[in-house]
């Protein structure tokens, strides 16, 4: 791992130099390349170079050990104790940081919200995840793109698909995939008894041409006269449009535009994400329960996340994360949960192939 953090820093070395050099700052393309490149080692040189030197100054005090007061020998013994500490999470930090990648980790998200069960009152609560959804991704910048939704009828939302465009879009909210419940009193509810309801979230990353490429012999595309909201067009255009998969038999329909052409080409974006998320899906179904339990996000009829409004409570049952911010997380404000998912699911990761290491080793 050293000789490989060494070549990093030295990579970076490099980096530098050449984002200093007057051609290379001329030279746009050149520049944001490097720039990207040099941003992504900085995290890792910045850790290394942090473990380096707490190791240096284990080294220090191991010197002072030596020392003939006995005052100083004890303060060099808490030292060593506090630097071990600090270097074995600097060292888990870098292990981390080294780890491969999830390929789909920069990519925009296809994001799908459905509600559940609870009639109405999960359609409401549907729309209310949506609005956190936007919200946050104001926060980081990104643009929302609705691609297809359905209404009902008290203003709720039966189901909305949207494509999020933003940097590490997947990387940040690939967590949030599972079932929301929701426990709250409906506006409808004239006793003001709790109800109980339930929202399903699909986070699926967006699939480009080549990684997923589609026969149109392959498909069924058909259109038809668009229902609810949309202006002028509504049944008077055959601008809707659903696609079929043939092969996997797959679904996709888009009345959001008013034009044909531009609904037949996001309805192409989000079956060609499904898609994707099937290939995936099917490669993890292969591989071992171990293998399954490192990926730990995918299952999404497990119930992830309760939202309890008589208590202002949000939690998170994989990890056992209970925050009081409820009004909060529905304004948007999701880093402290996607912070914790994110070291938890790193955490096991590194666990699980430690000790994979270990029983290659044993053998």
């Amino acid at each position: 791992m050293f000789d490989k953090l060494e070549g990093v820093e030295q990579r970076f070395n490099q980096l530098e130099k050449l984002l200093s050099e007057p051609e290379i700052v001329r030279d746009r393309e050149a520049y944001e390349k490097y720039s990207i490149e040099h941003s992504e080692l900085n995290k890792i040189v910045t850790v290394y170079r942090a473990y380096m030197q707490t190791a240096l100054e284990i080294r220090e005090s191991q010197e002072l050990l030596r020392d003939t007061d006995p005052d100083i020998k004890e303060l060099a013994r808490n030292e060593i104790e506090t630097l071990t500490k600090k270097q074995e999470d600097l060292e888990q930090q870098l292990q981390l940081l080294l780890m491969p990648k999830d390929p789909y980790d920069d990519k925009n998200v296809l994001l799908e919200i459905r509600a559940g069960t609870g009639g109405e009152e999960a359609g409401l609560f549907a729309s209310d995840l949506f609005r956190m959804y936007c919200r946050y991704a104001e926060t980081r910048r990104w643009k929302v793109e609705i691609m297809d939704q359905h209404m009902s009828g008290v203003g709720g939302l039966k189901e909305i698909i949207a494509m999020i465009h933003g940097s590490a879009a997947y990387s940040h909210l690939k967590y949030e995939s599972g079932t929301h419940r929701v426990q709250r009193v409906p506006t409808t509810e004239t006793q003001g008894r709790i109800h109980t309801s339930a929202v399903t979230v699909a986070v699926l990353p967006e699939a480009e041409d080549v990684e997923v490429s589609i026969d149109p012999g392959e498909i069924k595309v058909d259109v038809y006269r668009s229902t609810g909201p949309g202006g002028q067009s509504v049944n008077t255009t055959d601008s809707a449009v659903r696609i079929t998969h043939l092969p996997s038999g797959l679904v996709v329909t888009c009345q959001d535009e008013k034009s044909q052409h531009k609904n037949k080409a996001k309805a192409m974006k989000v079956l060609r994400a499904r898609l994707l998320d099937k290939m995936v899906q099917e490669q993890n179904d292969k591989r071992s329960e171990e293998r399954k339990s490192q990926i730990g996000s995918g299952d999404r009829s497990e119930r992830i996340r309760t939202y309890n409004f008589p208590q202002g409570r949000v939690t998170d049952h994989r990890i056992g994360l209970t925050l009081y911010k409820l009004e909060s997380i529905l304004q948007g404000n999701l880093d402290e949960i996607i912070h914790s998912l994110t070291n938890y699911y790193q955490t096991q990761l590194l666990q699980n192939v430690q000790v994979g290491n270990q029983s290659v080793k044993d053998q």
